[in-house]
């Protein structure tokens, strides 16, 4: 059995839907996966990741390319040519320059390309406790690494303003994940 999540409500913000609130069901059914970069996916992303893909239809689609948040590649703007989904596991919030992270994207994609990624709002339904928050600054703090907060209208305002449209926000287990597509360039 797998867990499948089931929208409870939904809100509508700026003429497009988003999500929250899901909470899993069970379903008698099982997962077959024949693609390796879905197997990576779900290795690295998760299953919560897989599905949101999965309500899209975007596990089968070619012309896919996953930038892992564990292993470091270089591309070139001609590695992206011919893509249609980009998928960011990394966390927005992990990213040090995130404004000119999402130019850069927009800029060596071809247009009309989705982009998909995910990140925790600080604004959350799932609440986390104040030692957890108080841990994962101290976490953070030690390992000198980079977590930025923000919400969802920060992420929707950033994409809009670097040329994508947010299509879907929805949120499961406490982060929030996204679908864009970038805009026809002039």
């Amino acid at each position: 059995m797998e867990d499948i999540y089931t929208l409870q409500r939904s809100v509508v913000v700026r003429e497009r839907q988003i999500r929250t609130n899901l909470v899993n069901s069970k379903l008698p059914s099982e997962r077959s996966m024949t693609n390796p970069v879905m197997e990576a996916l779900f290795a690295e992303g998760g299953e919560s990741f897989f599905n949101y893909l999965s309500w899209f239809g975007l596990v089968n689609e070619p012309d896919l390319l996953v930038l892992s948040s564990k292993h470091h590649y270089f591309y070139d703007c001609e590695d992206f040519k011919g893509v249609r989904t980009l998928i960011n596991l990394k966390k927005l919030n992990l990213i040090k320059h995130l404004d000119s992270f999402i130019h850069i994207v927009n800029n060596v994609i071809s247009p009309r390309t989705n982009f998909i990624g995910c990140f925790h709002d600080r604004n959350s339904h799932k609440r986390v406790d104040l030692s957890t928050r108080i841990y994962n600054k101290f976490v953070n703090f030690i390992d000198l690494k980079v977590f930025h907060e923000f919400d969802r209208s920060y992420v929707s305002g950033l994409m809009e303003s670097n040329g994508f449209r947010v299509i879907d926000m929805t949120e499961i287990n406490g982060v929030t994940y996204f679908f864009a597509r970038n805009n026809d360039k002039y």
